[in-house]
């Protein structure tokens, strides 16, 4: 999903940039067989309660490679199929996980904690562009369901977050090796923000006037203060990351690091919503530094695990068949 938001969120950027189309229509399709390397990879595995909120992740990605489909190809029932999948496998994690996590008396609330709850989120963000592909007589009750699966997953990170924003202050970032999940929390604030918005647009073909001007209204008037938000908490955990690695320990690189990839590629997200609502040409610029924040942070990470995982590859052509 870190790789699939850096080509979808390119085309939501402001302005035109010769060749970054082609471009992300390139990562899109690594993005797409990365997918699959994932869904077969978790074919059989046993789940770890220790790692059970990385399950969020699956659905997540399945959901954002869907949205790409309907982006840079002419295959609305691919996305829709992909997106289907996401929203089950996404509300069954959001009920299971926090239930298995809840019944370990030991655990400590993290920022991963909210991936198993983001995915009904990223299910109303990718959505509302497939709600005009399909019938007319089901587009209100898409749209509706889209709105009830933004409430489900706000309301459950608002619960998470206030717990990790508890722990932070009487308990600090904890380990090292968990700081990176604080960027976690960009993610329900950026894709509510991006799914506000798209709601908002697929309300106007769907609903009431009166009631698209109300979706518009509610993106606009909740979008701009979750963003604001979203860069507060964005400067914090940037500010107890880089204290992290100049400590003694610095910052060991675990696959948390992609924590550092999808959560601001929804805010690159959100803010091109909002600027194309407005016009506004600070939020524009807001968008595009972003995007570029989260280009750097996808090359840094996947060379990083490129490298990690190459001495394995090598090891083992026959399994890689290389």
């Amino acid at each position: 999903m870190g790789t699939g938001i850096v080509a979808n969120a390119a085309l939501a950027l402001p302005g035109h940039v010769p060749g970054l189309r082609a471009a992300a229509a390139v990562v899109w399709v690594l993005a797409s067989a990365l997918l699959v390397r994932a869904v077969a990879g978790a074919v059989g595995r046993r789940i770890d309660p220790a790692t059970a909120p990385v399950l969020g992740a699956l659905p997540m990605a399945a959901m954002t490679v869907g949205a790409g489909t309907l982006l840079f190809t002419p295959l609305p029932a691919v996305a829709l199929a992909l997106w289907l999948t996401g929203t089950v496998l996404g509300l069954v994690t959001a009920v299971a996980v926090p239930l298995l996590l809840t019944a370990r008396r030991d655990a400590v609330v993290t920022g991963a904690w909210l991936m198993p709850v983001v995915p009904p989120m990223v299910s109303a963000a990718t959505g509302a562009p497939l709600i005009a592909h399909l019938p007319a007589a089901v587009r209100p009750d898409a749209l509706l369901c889209c709105y009830a699966l933004f409430g489900v997953s706000l309301f459950a990170a608002v619960a998470i977050i206030a717990q990790l924003w508890g722990r932070l202050l009487h308990h600090g970032p904890g380990e090292p090796a968990t700081v990176p999940t604080l960027w976690i929390v960009l993610g329900p604030l950026g894709q509510s923000v991006t799914a506000a918005h798209a709601l908002a647009g697929a309300a106007r073909e769907v609903l009431a006037p009166e009631y698209a001007r109300g979706a518009e209204v509610f993106a606009l008037l909740y979008g701009v203060p979750t963003l604001g938000f979203a860069l507060l908490w964005l400067a914090f955990a940037a500010a107890v990351t880089l204290r992290t690695a100049r400590g003694d320990g610095g910052l060991p690189f675990t696959p948390a690091w992609w924590a550092f990839t999808f959560p601001v590629g929804t805010c690159v997200t959100g803010a091109a919503g909002l600027a194309v609502q407005t016009g506004s040409p600070m939020l524009e610029t807001l968008a595009v530094a972003l995007y570029v924040l989260l280009v750097a942070a996808w090359g840094t990470v996947a060379a990083r695990t490129f490298v990690r995982r190459r001495p394995r590859l090598s090891a083992v052509p026959s399994a890689t068949g290389r």
